[in-house]
This record gives structure tokens, C-alpha cells and sequence, in this order.
């Protein structure tokens, strides 16, 4: 079958695409090989993550010996897993994103009791995936749970990148910036990671509780301070003292570790360019790793997606163009929405009903934001029942209130948790003109 007329029904197309993205990120799949050759040993699980219990049923499936531990998501992102008995079995815990709550904490104290006191021969495998930082949230000497969620709540406001907001969770914690690892040598620790951050940066994702940290306190105090963020006396205290420190490359309790990436932004956008072109449509990906505030994003791919419609270059219509990465909103007003929100409603306002080009912009764990919705789509016809029903895009954009403008739209896009992440995924359908 070939889309390349005018009567596509490009929102069924482009979710297409975004569901077939999200597919080739769960991990189904994509454990066994990374495992040891042999399988029947006995394994103690921990991890932490929206994609925690899926890869643990996933690590189920294919480990054959015995299988004791314990793994949180979010609350709403539990499956449930077979092995039960008395003598193997996974515990899933749930506790709250973004802002951490009691149940991580908790949930941080029992993963790091688990694995103190190991044996050299005994084996720990750790599944890591987005949201974990905040999910297994154990404050520092010192801290209270209160003060990381001030913290916490601030960054999401800012508009500090992934990278920003994790090296500050990770000087914070007791468990994060590789002390989990710490915790678990002289142990054989196996880590498996789905990737939600721009350049697959292990050390980024759920802030690196298993590997080496090269950002120091004063990294983090700096962050603050670029962000203007009133900190609480106790995390000023405790970012100058040394003890905050995390685990640095080379240090000898990562001589038994290793860790690696299961999934990826960049493979999830592959498999939605080969479903695409199957479809008879060239596909380019721009990047796996965009940042930057989602309205200025957007503003570039309006520019792009134009400048192929009108004038041909630099690809010829019909294309498909596909981004990911993880962009930010500075918030100043009070609307609901997350970063796909703000950026396809930016698009919205760039493009005016432009009538070649058709988007979508969703999360791929299916919550954009705090929000039910992964993300929205827009259709040419998206702007004139924008203007039918009086909705003023800059005034919705203005107030950070991406949601309630595509409900009014109904081009929400709702998927429900998807039990994976690899962070944003943006897909333009640009058609020829209409002769």
C-alpha cells in the first residue's frame, strides 16, 4: 500500500508510526543476549523505572534458575509476573513520578538492604529505565524526603535539561551516582538499562546508580544557582560537604560491573522510518537527541517542514520527518500539559493550518507530563476548528496549557501507560500540494 496522495488519513499514520516506536522500546526481546551464557544460577533483582516491570517479566522469561528481588515503577506501570513460588520471585512496588513520595524512599532502603553483605560469587541484576530517579528516591545523610521533593519540584519548573536536573537527584542521593554499585561489590552486578536521555548517557539515566559519575557537588551547587532555585539550609549544607561526592570512573568497587543499553531513542525512530517507507513514504531522522525549550523545537521544524513543502528542499514531498530526544518547558502559568503538549501547540502557531503538513508529538511511555495523554496530533484542518471554536493558540502556549487546548481539539493522543520510555518522539507528515 502506497500513501503518497492526498487522501491519507495521516493521524491513523503518524500513530502508526508512534505505536510501532513504542513497540521496538519494550524490551521483549532484547535481555537474553546480554545475560550470561548460562542462565540457571540463582539472581538477585533489583531496579527501578516506568519500564521496571516489563523487564523484569521479560528477565523472567528467559532466566531459568532462581530469580529473588524487588523493582518499582510508577504507580499505573505494573504487570504481572509469573514466577511466584516460594523459592523465586519479583516483587513490583509502586511509588509516584516525577515528584518522589514515601513508597520510593522505602523502596530505596529495602533494594539497598537486599544487596549489602554479597559474596563475590553472588549475582545482581539491576533493569534501569526513565523515571527511575525519581522512583527509588533515598535521601542523603542528612536530607529529609521533603527536601529532595523541594528540589525536585523546582528543576521540573526550571527548564534545566535531563542532565542538569539528574546531576543534582545524584549528589542528593544515597543511592544514585553509582552508590548503588558501591553497595553491591564485590558482587557480580549485570545492568540493563532503556535509554530516556539524549546521547544514551548511562551515567543520565536514572541518574546512573550503577556507574561512574564525572559531575562533582560543585556541578550541582552551579545548577541551582544558573537556575535560581531556592534550595533548603540542609542541601546548601550538605552539596559543600565532600561526603556528597558521587562515584567516580576507575573507582575499584566497578571492577565486577557492567552495564548495558537494551533500547534506544535512535532504535525506536529506526523502526518507525522502515514501517513508513513500507508504506511508500521516504522517511528522515533528524536527531534522537534534541533539546532545548519544546516551543523554540518546534519553531525549527515548522521551519523545515516548510521550507520541504514550498520549495522542495532539502527533501522532496511526500516525507516523513522523526526527531526524539528529551526537550524542556520553563513553566510560568498555571494550564496542564507536558513538553509534546507545548511543542505541537508551538507548531500549531507556526504553522497556521498549513496545508501539506500534518504532525504528531507524544511520550513514549504514554504520560505526557503528569497528564493521561502521551502527547496530540494536529491535521491542516486542526487550525480552522481551532479558529470555529475561538481557541487563541498564544494565550494556551502563554499559560502552558497544551492540554486543555487539543482536548477542546479532541486530538489528544491517549495510549495509556506503555511500560517502556525512551522519551519524546516527534514524527511531520508533509504531503505534495494539492493541484
Amino acid at each position: 500500500m502506497s500513501y503518497v496522495n492526498n487522501n491519507i488519513n495521516s493521524n491513523a499514520f503518524l500513530l502508526s508510526l508512534f505505536e510501532c516506536a513504542i513497540d521496538e522500546a519494550l524490551p521483549y526481546g532484547h535481555i537474553a543476549k546480554y545475560l550470561p551464557d548460562d542462565k540457571t544460577g540463582k539472581a538477585i533483582v533489583i531496579g527501578a523505572g516506568k519500564a521496571a516491570a516489563s523487564m523484569a517479566a521479560e528477565l523472567e522469561a528467559v532466566w531459568q534458575g532462581e530469580l529473588q528481588g524487588v523493582v518499582v515503577t510508577r504507580y499505573g506501570h505494573t504487570v504481572s509476573l509469573k514466577r511466584t513460588t516460594t523459592s523465586s520471585k519479583i516483587e513490583v512496588i509502586e511509588a509516584a513520578h516525577p515528584v518522589p513520595d514515601a513508597a520510593g524512599q522505602a523502596v530505596g532502603e529495602r533494594i539497598l538492604s537486599l544487596v549489602s553483605d554479597l559474596r563475590e560469587d553472588d549475582v545482581v541484576i539491576c533493569l534501569m529505565s526513565g523515571g527511575g530517579s525519581a522512583l527509588m528516591s533515598l535521601p542523603a545523610e542528612g536530607l529529609t524526603l521533603s527536601d529532595k521533593q523541594t528540589v525536585n519540584k523546582a528543576l521540573l519548573k526550571s527548564g534545566a535539561a535531563i542532565d542538569e536536573m539528574n546531576c543534582v537527584r545524584k549528589h542528593l542521593s544515597a543511592i544514585k551516582g553509582g552508590r548503588l554499585a558501591k553497595a553491591v561489590h564485590p558482587a557480580k552486578l549485570i545492568s540493563l538499562a532503556i535509554s530516556d536521555v539524549p546521547g544514551d548517557d548511562t551515567s543520565v539515566i536514572a541518574s546512573g546508580p550503577t556507574v561512574a559519575d564525572s559531575t562533582t557537588r560543585f556541578d550541582a551547587l552551579a545548577i541551582l544557582e544558573r537556575y535560581d532555585i531556592e534550595i533548603p539550609t540542609a542541601v546548601f549544607r550538605w552539596l559543600n560537604n565532600p561526603k556528597s561526592e558521587t562515584i567516580k570512573p576507575n573507582d575499584p568497587c566497578l571492577a565486577n560491573s557492567e552495564i548495558h543499553i537494551i533500547a534506544t531513542p535512535q532504535s525506536a525512530l529506526e523502526a518507525a522510518a522502515n514501517k513508513a517507507v513500507q508504506q511508500g513514504i521516504p522517511t528522515y531522522i533528524l536527531s534522537d537527541c534534541i533539546e532545548g525549550e519544546a516551543r523554540d523545537v518546534a519553531k525549527v521544524h515548522a521551519a523545515i517542514a516548510k521550507q520541504i513543502a514550498e520549495k522542495g528542499q532539502p527533501f522532496k514531498t511526500p516525507c516523513v520527518l522523526l526527531s526524539g530526544g528529551e526537550t524542556t518547558v520553563t513553566v510560568k502559568g498555571t494550564g496542564r500539559g507536558g513538553r509534546n503538549s507545548e511543542f505541537l501547540l508551538s507548531l500549531y502557531n507556526e504553522l497556521q493550518g498549513h496545508p501539506q503538513i500534518h504532525a504528531l508529538a507524544g511520550d513514549t511511555d504514554g504520560i505526557d507530563g503528569v497528564e493521561d495523554n502521551a502527547g496530540a496530533c494536529i491535521t491542516p484542518d486542526s487550525f480552522t476548528h481551532g479558529q470555529q471554536l475561538g481557541l487563541n493558540p498564544q494565550h494556551y502556549l502563554d499559560n502552558n496549557d497544551g492540554y486543555h487546548f487539543f482536548s477542546a481539539l479532541e486530538s489528544l493522543v491517549i495510549t495509556g501507560p506503555t511500560l517502556t520510555n525512551v522519551n519524546d518522539f516527534r514524527a511531520l507528515l508533509i504531503l505534495p500540494a494539492k493541484e
